[in-house]
């Protein structure tokens, strides 16, 4: 037991000793059989025998206690270690720490360039902000470290206004300005102190890797296109057409500035500024036709067109990207809801193909990239889904 963190002691039923007997890191509220404690205090979690299953930063959300490994800064290290195996030196953006996966349930770490960027699941995380800026800097990670918030739609209890340290600059020097990092040698704009969307998705850049022999000839259009990335490499190895698609304008102009700082003339690609959904059925009366499709919608968004959610809305998506698609076309399919499964994801992908009456034959499948682990002992970690299918009318 570490006595630092010593605190009133929370007893657990036999269900929650199973699990975090096996590593699970999670407490929730309905299996505390004794104790409480204010959000944010160390608390020691016991059995009802008395055995102690490990400490942790209780809080009264929808997981009332994150267990916490004994020595923080080894456990970073360890992390750490990982990153240095499965990154190089032609990569600056990349994530350090991954929450649950790596031992540090909640927090996440990200590096672009010379930042970091400290994400924590709840404020009853706070308590770890000082050590893990601290490590980040002296360890010579980073020379500015931001800290933002990213709590779980679930979570209804948390006020903005009891949130201490509050978001932004945490530890070392700061920047106001867009920041060029690399993925595989390919420049992206990002801003490290507007929080977790910086401009740069890059769980999903050995996707975007194992694509690079693909892209070339095909004319291309991506939805729910963000800053572009994927728009981007495609250009770059030889696309053919190149059409993005995001509802803002303001992602847009971020896209624009992430071909120039490439070398690549926009005025040779095309911006749309337009409802996902809405664009593909333009492109259907139009009688427009493309080679490769990218889907890649986030879980919930509101649009012109209504609301979309990935659970109900995604076969619909897919019909209407695949009408767009000439014979033998490409569709590549994401999402990165950790509820829904594969087999889900897969089943509404399959929907779609029916409703839009054409066969689809799945030639890839890919999950994140290795600085995004995926624990044994935390099942949700596996979240991110990806699939690349061919289209045969």
């Amino acid at each position: 037991m570490n006595e630092q963190r010593k605190g009133p002691t929370i007893l657990v039923n036999s269900y929650s000793e199973r699990w975090l007997r096996k590593g699970f890191p999670w407490v929730y509220p309905k299996e505390i059989v004794r104790g409480k404690a204010k959000p944010g205090k160390w608390v020691s979690v016991r059995s009802q025998g008395g055995a102690l299953l490990g400490q942790g930063l209780f809080d009264r959300g929808w997981i009332a206690v994150r267990l916490m490994p004994e020595d923080l800064v080894e456990t970073l290290e360890q992390a750490a270690a990982l990153r240095r195996t499965v990154i190089d030196d032609s990569t600056t953006a990349y994530r350090l720490v991954h929450g649950e996966n790596d031992g540090v349930p909640g927090v996440r770490v990200d590096i672009w360039g010379e930042y970091a960027v400290l994400a924590l699941d709840s404020p009853s995380l706070a308590p770890l902000v000082p050590q893990l800026a601290d490590w980040l800097i002296h360890s010579g990670r980073a020379k500015g470290v931001y800290l933002c918030y990213r709590p779980d739609p679930r979570d209804k209890s948390i006020n903005a206004d009891e949130v201490n340290p509050q978001p932004g600059l945490v530890g070392g020097i700061g920047t106001g300005e867009d920041i060029v990092v690399l993925e595989r040698g390919v420049k992206v704009l990002v801003r490290p102190f507007e929080g977790p969307d910086v401009g740069l998705y890059a769980d999903m850049r050995d996707v975007r890797s194992w694509m690079e022999p693909h892209w070339r000839g095909r004319r291309v259009l991506n939805t729910f296109a963000y800053t572009g990335v994927f728009s981007l490499v495609s250009a770059i190895h030889g696309a053919a057409q190149v059409s993005t698609v995001d509802l803002s304008g303001a992602v847009l102009d971020r896209a624009r500035a992430n071909f120039a700082v490439n070398g690549l003339n926009e005025e040779h690609f095309e911006f749309i500024a337009a409802d996902t959904f809405k664009a593909l059925d333009r492109w259907r009366r139009k009688g427009r036709k493309c080679d490769l499709v990218i889907l890649d919608p986030p879980s919930f968004s509101r649009g012109s067109a209504g609301i979309f959610n990935v659970r109900k809305d995604y076969s619909r998506l897919v019909a209407g990207a695949c009408r767009v698609l000439d014979h033998d076309g490409w569709l590549l399919c994401a999402s990165n809801l950790g509820q829904v499964s594969p087999r889900e994801f897969r089943k509404q992908v399959g929907e779609g193909f029916a409703r839009s009456k054409v066969r689809g034959q799945e030639i890839h499948w890919a999950t994140a990239a290795p600085d995004f682990p995926a624990a044994a002992w935390f099942p949700e970690g596996n979240y991110l889904k990806v699939g690349l299918w061919r289209i045969l009318h």
